[in-house]
């Protein structure tokens, strides 16, 4: 197959990039050409490309891209120009320009819509009424014309049959996936505190993804205070790029005198990813809303207890495996299960264990990848 994936593959957009990333590689492996089609803005960072894709980037067009998200002439232009050189076109996500222009400009080719959480009913508040116009006017009936729409869990099927009204005729629930392999040989313990001058004697307590209000910052960051001056000593490491909550942590850190208990490190790439999973105590992530959160996956391959909202994306695996300690969206309920994990080491175990063997069984990446491959080769032209 000749693939092309639409998407504005940056560093910036998160798991997105990475479900990318690897369905890319698994495609090529198999013999499949993929070319990855980008919005960018001058000063974005690409996300890197396995070898043998290629990344096209097309600038967003100024200023109506502000209002229509990821905007391009020049992404229409080649569309325009190479649309029927491929296969298959695959979209990913809603509302957004990347998702709309190959359904204005062609009805043969066949094309896959990925939804990766958006259609969540928290994450559809947010900005409703121009999610609410951009449905009514193009994005219902697009949506409704794609030879195959891929959610990541059953109740995103539920969302899509909520939004569309009716059921579409070819939906394909299928998660996303990691190479298990890849946390199976971890750096060696310490590396990460030395590097970051982390104390020895407190428990790491890890957050790993970007700084937005959507991954629940607000409710950790109060919560754990309350940890630290009722039940113990830990330190909570803040990783991952600012998107728009960078300044706010910072505020509730300089107004509560946590900068010895609170560290923002940035984000975290390569052996120095692992190397934080390695020293971690625990894994933090009460999001108010996720697709499928790819480094839940990645933790618990580690070997990290991992703490979670139910909204990660697959709590009802989780739950039935009891594969995590899921909380509920208050400080509260983040608080408490601070305490549960980080002062019973038998139950830290037990769901250790537990998430290693639910990801092993139905998340590697290889098993996961070659489904959706041949679900994009049911739906091919003859």
């Amino acid at each position: 197959m000749r693939i092309l994936t639409i998407c504005a593959y940056t560093w910036s957009i998160g798991g997105p990039a990475k479900f990318i990333y690897d369905q890319t590689e698994v495609a090529l492996a198999k013999g499949h050409q993929v070319d990855i089609l980008s919005p960018v803005s001058p000063g974005d960072e690409v996300y890197p490309a396995p070898p043998g894709a290629r990344v096209i980037t097309c600038l967003r067009t100024t200023p109506i891209s502000r209002f229509f998200r990821e905007f391009s002439v020049a992404l229409y232009q080649f569309l325009r120009a190479h649309i029927h050189d491929y296969d298959i076109i695959l979209c990913h996500g809603l509302w957004h320009f990347g998702s709309i222009a190959p359904f204005l400009l062609d009805r043969t080719i066949p094309k896959v819509v990925t939804i990766h959480g958006l259609l969540d009913p928290w994450a559809y508040r947010q900005g409703y009424w121009k999610k609410q116009l951009m449905s009514v006017l193009l994005q219902k009936r697009l949506l409704r014309r794609a030879d195959l729409i891929h959610v990541l869990t059953p109740d995103e099927q539920q969302d899509l049959l909520r939004f569309l009204g009716r059921p579409h005729p070819n939906v394909a629930v299928i998660p996303n996936g990691i190479r298990v392999a890849d946390f199976a040989e971890l750096p060696p313990k310490g590396t990460f505190r030395r590097q970051f001058n982390l104390p020895d004697n407190k428990h790491i307590v890890l957050f790993m993804s970007r700084l937005n209000y959507k991954k629940g910052l607000d409710l950790l960051l109060p919560a754990f205070q309350r940890y630290i001056q009722e039940a113990g000593t830990a330190v909570l490491v803040l990783a991952g790029p600012d998107d728009g909550y960078q300044q706010t942590a910072q505020a509730f850190i300089n107004q509560h005198n946590l900068a010895d208990q609170i560290r923002m490190v940035g984000m975290l790439t390569g052996e120095t990813k692992k190397a934080a999973l390695a020293d971690a105590d625990i894994f933090v992530l009460p999001s108010y809303s996720e697709g499928f959160s790819m480094v839940v996956l990645e933790a618990m391959a580690a070997g990290v207890p991992t703490l979670l909202s139910d909204r990660v994306g697959f709590a009802a695996a989780i739950r039935q495996q009891e594969a995590a300690c899921l909380v509920d969206l208050t400080i509260d309920s983040v608080a408490d299960g601070l305490k549960k994990l980080l002062h019973n080491s038998t139950y830290r175990e037990r769901t250790r264990q537990q998430a290693l063997h639910l990801v092993r069984n139905h998340y590697d990446l290889d098993a996961v990848a070659g489904r959706l491959l041949d679900e994009y080769q049911k739906i091919l032209r003859p």
